[in-house]
């Protein structure tokens, strides 16, 4: 066997301690053995240890085993995940019972059975070996969170049109409420959901972001909900859902009104009984989520013509959040320009680049149809294709993009280059309903959703 691990053991017997130490040194790298409890506090404050043997009564004549469970408090005091297995000459069932109440991993006797002995430490062993483990995938999912998050950081600015939303994120994020946040393609839906998340009480738990749009149909309960081995042709091995995944963290459900019907029904009961059912299975599994839907379809519209569920929209919809376009918040444009050079400048490693004021005022006459997500693609753009230390107007290359556009919208009998045109018309004739839309431009829902994202309509 391949030695690992300390121990600590505190106990007022002598040889006892000897036959411990002798017996544990097999299994374990270091033993350490104290006689006395006034020594603990100094060893765990200098170092570190995977397990402590604590004797539960040190002064003879006393068994209550207060003096174990004053000095294991004590422990906690110092480290909370600490490991402690308490000894007693005493096989008494209750001082057991209360020992683990309070804290303790086991329980040993002083009876001298070897096999028991050593098959409770080395168990009370790879339980701290667990927990320590636990603690390090935390500490992983936390860094690699805030990491994630580095690409969505929230940027302020001094619009009247923002204040609303910054006072409601900061009422809201404290909460458990669901909140739906609506507005046009590329406002930043997913940073206001992500800075709800960062700033909630779930912040050191996973944030999880799923595109409705971007699933297919067929297989959406399986990603959100999970699946067994076997419940369809395609599922070879059991498949944890999105929201199992997200239990205990904040759920994103980006482009909520592309659900079809079916889909809005089973979300709306699991939002109601908060426990999900696997597809191919009958056990429910209970949930923790704290959801944030978003979408930039009329939903309000999609509900008169039956093709949303009014009783879902009023179950996500706790606190509503509306972002009005970059057009419409056009004083945070220098401060989002300049977030975002700075965040380009590092990841490109141009770190003087500056922009020259008629750079500033050339990004001031663009009316941003793509909005922040178009202003963020063009600076960026421009930070890689510049090569002085200053962006210059032509290097946007925003004037060029448009005319591009215009001469592909020039040609009559194209269908291809009214594609967008044809496709926002039938939407809006249809109020948005996805099936009468897809029918009539003779394609499949699939297809359609594929083309809103990429027309950002």
């Amino acid at each position: 066997m391949v030695k690992s691990g300390s121990i600590l053991i505190i106990d007022d017997n002598e040889e006892f301690l000897i036959a411990l130490k002798l017996m544990l040194s097999t299994y374990f790298n270091e033993v350490i053995t104290e006689n006395s409890p006034e020594t603990i506090l100094s060893q765990i404050q200098n170092q570190s240890f995977d397990l402590i043997l604590l004797d539960m009564n040190f002064r003879a004549g006393i068994n209550t085993g207060n003096e174990g469970i004053y000095w294991l408090q004590k422990i906690k005091e110092i480290d909370k995940d600490a490991t402690v297995v308490f000894i007693t000459a005493y096989g008494d069932v209750q001082l057991a019972v209360k020992s683990v109440k309070e804290g303790a991993a086991d329980f040993i006797q002083k009876s001298w059975d070897e096999k028991k002995i050593l098959s409770t430490v080395l168990a009370a062993f790879q339980l701290s070996k667990s927990k320590s483990e636990i603690k390090k995938l935390k500490n992983k999912q936390q860094h690699l969170a805030e990491s994630i998050n580095d690409g969505f950081q929230m940027c302020k600015g001094p619009s009247d049109s923002m204040k609303d939303v910054y006072q409601t994120i900061d009422k809201v994020a404290g909460t458990d409420a669901n909140v739906l946040i609506t507005g046009e393609n590329g406002t930043g839906k997913e940073v206001i959901a992500r800075e709800i998340h960062r700033l909630s009480q779930r912040s050191k738990e996973i944030f999880v972001a799923v595109d409705i749009s971007a699933l297919n149909e067929n297989l959406i309960e399986s990603e959100l909900f999970g699946h067994k081995k076997g419940a369809f042709t395609d599922a070879k091995s059991d498949r944890i859902g999105r929201f199992e995944v997200a239990s205990g963290g904040t759920l994103f459900l980006d482009e909520i009104g592309n659900l079809s019907l079916s889909s809005q029904l089973k979300l709306l009961s699991v939002l109601e009984t908060r426990k999900i059912t696997k597809v191919g299975d009958n056990k429910s599994i209970e949930i923790d989520v704290r959801l944030i839907s978003a979408t930039n379809m009329p939903i309000e519209k999609m509900i008169k013509v039956d093709t949303f569920r009014e009783d879902l929209l009023f179950r996500i919809n706790t606190i509503h959040i509306h972002l009005p376009t970059l057009s419409e918040r056009m004083e945070d444009l220098p401060v989002l320009a300049n977030h975002f050079l700075l965040d380009f400048k590092e990841k490109y490693k141009k770190y003087n680049l500056k922009f020259k004021k008629s750079t500033v005022k050339q990004l001031n006459k663009h009316s941003w149809p793509g909005n922040i997500r178009e202003l963020q693609h063009t600076i960026e753009k421009a930070v890689i294709m510049t090569s002085d230390d200053f962006i210059k107007p032509d290097d946007l290359m925003i004037q060029k993009a448009k005319k591009q556009e215009i001469d592909k919208t020039s040609e009559s009998y194209n269908i291809a280059n009214h594609e967008k045109l044809l496709i926002e018309k039938a939407l809006k004739k249809f109020g948005w309903n996805m099936s009468k839309t897809a029918e009539e431009l003779g394609i499949n829902r699939s297809t359609l959703y594929d083309k809103i994202k990429k027309y950002e309509l």
